[in-house]
Protein backbone atom coordinates (compact mmCIF):
# COMPACT_ATOMS: atom_id res chain seq x y z
CA UNK A 1 0.00 0.00 0.00
CA UNK A 2 1.45 3.24 -0.71
CA UNK A 3 0.85 6.27 1.40
CA UNK A 4 0.90 9.68 0.27
CA UNK A 5 1.08 12.75 1.90
CA UNK A 6 -0.05 16.50 1.20
CA UNK A 7 0.24 19.48 3.02
CA UNK A 8 -2.50 21.24 4.11
CA UNK A 9 -1.92 24.82 5.60
CA UNK A 10 1.15 24.50 7.81
CA UNK A 11 0.11 21.04 8.78
CA UNK A 12 0.73 17.89 6.29
CA UNK A 13 -2.44 15.15 5.81
CA UNK A 14 -1.95 11.50 4.95
CA UNK A 15 -3.60 10.91 1.73
CA UNK A 16 -4.99 7.32 2.52
CA UNK A 17 -6.23 6.90 -1.10
CA UNK A 18 -9.30 9.14 -1.00
CA UNK A 19 -11.92 8.92 -3.23
CA UNK A 20 -14.95 10.99 -4.97
CA UNK A 21 -17.94 10.88 -3.02
CA UNK A 22 -20.04 11.27 -6.14
CA UNK A 23 -18.57 9.09 -8.65
CA UNK A 24 -16.17 6.66 -6.37
CA UNK A 25 -13.09 7.46 -8.26
CA UNK A 26 -9.55 7.97 -6.77
CA UNK A 27 -8.71 11.40 -6.02
CA UNK A 28 -5.18 13.28 -6.58
CA UNK A 29 -3.76 15.83 -4.08
CA UNK A 30 -5.19 18.63 -6.41
CA UNK A 31 -8.40 17.36 -6.29
CA UNK A 32 -8.22 17.34 -2.77
CA UNK A 33 -6.83 20.64 -2.37
CA UNK A 34 -8.93 22.37 -4.82
CA UNK A 35 -11.82 20.80 -3.19
CA UNK A 36 -11.24 22.43 0.48
CA UNK A 37 -10.34 25.41 -1.48
CA UNK A 38 -13.96 26.05 -3.00
CA UNK A 39 -15.84 24.04 -0.43
CA UNK A 40 -14.71 23.98 2.58
CA UNK A 41 -10.66 24.03 4.28
CA UNK A 42 -12.34 21.62 6.61
CA UNK A 43 -13.93 19.46 5.01
CA UNK A 44 -13.49 15.56 4.52
CA UNK A 45 -15.42 14.87 1.78
CA UNK A 46 -14.03 15.00 -1.76
CA UNK A 47 -15.20 15.41 -5.22
CA UNK A 48 -12.80 14.59 -8.01
CA UNK A 49 -12.15 17.79 -11.18
CA UNK A 50 -15.14 16.29 -12.77
CA UNK A 51 -18.20 16.47 -10.48
CA UNK A 52 -16.81 19.42 -8.72
CA UNK A 53 -17.62 21.05 -12.62
CA UNK A 54 -20.79 19.40 -12.92
CA UNK A 55 -21.30 20.94 -9.17
CA UNK A 56 -20.47 24.50 -9.99
CA UNK A 57 -21.66 24.64 -13.42
CA UNK A 58 -18.69 25.54 -15.09
CA UNK A 59 -15.80 23.74 -17.51
CA UNK A 60 -13.48 21.05 -16.32
CA UNK A 61 -11.03 23.30 -17.72
CA UNK A 62 -12.06 26.30 -15.48
CA UNK A 63 -11.40 24.27 -12.39
CA UNK A 64 -7.80 23.34 -14.06
CA UNK A 65 -7.37 26.55 -14.38
CA UNK A 66 -7.85 27.59 -10.27
CA UNK A 67 -5.58 25.03 -9.53
CA UNK A 68 -2.63 26.22 -11.58
CA UNK A 69 -3.46 29.74 -10.12
CA UNK A 70 -3.55 28.74 -6.84
CA UNK A 71 -0.21 26.91 -7.09
CA UNK A 72 1.11 29.94 -8.98
CA UNK A 73 0.13 32.46 -6.23
CA UNK A 74 1.88 29.77 -3.73
CA UNK A 75 -1.66 28.53 -1.97
CA UNK A 76 -0.61 26.63 0.77
CA UNK A 77 -2.85 24.07 0.21
CA UNK A 78 -1.83 23.24 -3.38
CA UNK A 79 2.06 22.67 -2.34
Amino acid sequence: MTVNYISVGWYIVENKNEYCKKCGRALSSDEIAITKKLINRGTTTYYCIHCLSEAFEVKQEDIQEKIQYYKEIGCTLFK
